[in-house]
């Protein structure tokens, strides 16, 4: 494909997905019907749909309407790059500028616009993240670093990176966790990298990664939340812990035994039935359900659908969750929260909810990551009992 060929490849799934369709599903639609597509013209299209959602305001103003073809102008201007040899009419390209198009508006002084997120959360941005609320506003309209963590049960940092390197991906030392490396370049070769298939190397944001690092040396740990396990496959690789994994739709856990057979490390999956019978647990990790807001700029269609009624059911879920995971944690045990969030209300506000809940508990430990270069916003807090 020609480069303006994927621009109205790109073009085409935003139209689709002004229909409701989400994004995920629209550029599958896509992919299934354009066999003609190599994969590196799949990842364009891709990046192209993404930069969008991530500056979807500022594209829209920029491109005069919020249709896919303006919206792709403004992402585009926004980005510097020359629209004439990409917007030409030739092949699969998209038609030329109007006049109208081809004049670019004058910039916006638009808060919302400049920051590129929803009127009604800006608020709680600046409530939450105070003098540092524009700049992760900034760092979410950019596209996210890719980590891996070195599974140091089985290899050294060192010579994962120097594996990486000798297969064409460069790295760099990421300052959050000392088990994680930043892809510098060639990520695409990660997944087929003997590191990766030989299980020397998980992707996890460094973030993530710094959230585990920080629990407490423990004999039996709960990743009360599991998802897809990647929080309890680094449990493990500690090799001085039995760890366990539990998610309220286990389905999400199925790819687990085969990561940490990969990993020559051992998670126990446990139901929800099996929980309360299965013994006090030395440390249990509520990594919660939350709103993103810390890593949308992976998942950038979330924030535009995100809402203040979903906001008020995840406060409540989360609670559940603390009072729930606190009955599995032992007299002596560390009950760690966490969310991929940014919001004051899924963060703080929790952590002191569950304190006025439980007053012989104590809080020991409180973290924030920002989003930066170096990892998506996350949020962490441990509890013990008094």
């Amino acid at each position: 494909m020609t480069p303006g060929a994927r621009i109205s490849a790109a073009i085409e799934i935003l139209n689709t997905m002004a229909d409701g369709v989400p994004a995920e599903q629209a550029l599958t639609r896509w992919a299934r019907g354009s066999r003609y597509a190599g994969s590196k013209d799949r990842a364009a299209v891709r990046d192209h749909v993404f930069d969008v959602l991530r500056q979807r305001r500022l594209a829209a103003h920029l491109g005069g309407s919020d249709t896919g073809r303006a919206l792709m102008i403004g992402v585009l201007r926004a980005q510097g790059i020359d629209l004439a040899p990409l917007f030409n009419g030739q092949g699969h390209a998209p038609l030329p500028l109007s006049d109208a198009e081809a004049t670019a508006p004058d910039a916006s002084s638009d808060m919302a616009t400049l920051w590129n997120l929803p009127d009604w959360i800006i608020p709680l941005f600046q409530a939450s993240l105070g003098a540092d609320a524009e700049a992760v506003a900034q760092a979410l309209q950019s596209r996210a670093p890719i980590s891996v963590r070195v599974n140091t049960a089985q290899a050294t940092v060192t010579d994962v990176a120097e594996a990486l390197a000798e297969a064409g991906i460069e790295t760099r030392r990421n300052d959050l966790c000392a088990t994680a490396l930043t892809v510098t370049e060639g990520e695409r070769k990660l997944r087929n990298s003997d590191s990766y298939l030989h299980g020397d190397i998980e992707l996890q944001d460094a973030a993530s990664q710094a959230v585990v690092a920080a629990l407490p040396e423990a004999e039996r740990m709960l990743d009360y939340c599991a998802g897809g396990g990647g929080k309890a496959l680094a449990m493990a690789a500690r090799r001085d812990a039995t760890v366990f994994a539990h998610d309220i739709d286990a389905r999400r856990m199925v790819d687990l035994p085969t990561r940490a057979d990969r990993a020559g490390v051992t998670v126990r999956q446990v139901t929800t039935d099996e929980l309360d019978g299965a013994g006090a647990f030395d440390v249990v990790l509520c990594d919660a359900p939350c709103s993103g807001s810390g890593s949308w700029r992976r998942s950038p269609e979330g924030k535009w659908t995100f809402t203040a009624g979903r906001l008020e059911e995840l406060t409540q879920i989360q609670d559940k969750i603390l009072d729930h995971a606190a009955t599995l944690t032992a007299k002596n045990g560390t009950l760690a929260y966490a969310t991929c969030s940014v919001l004051q209300s899924e963060n703080e506000d929790r952590a002191a909810a569950f304190l006025s809940r439980n007053p012989d508990w104590t809080q020991v430990f409180t973290k924030r990551f920002h989003v930066d270069a170096q990892g998506d916003g996350f949020f962490t807090a441990h509890f013990k009992r008094r």
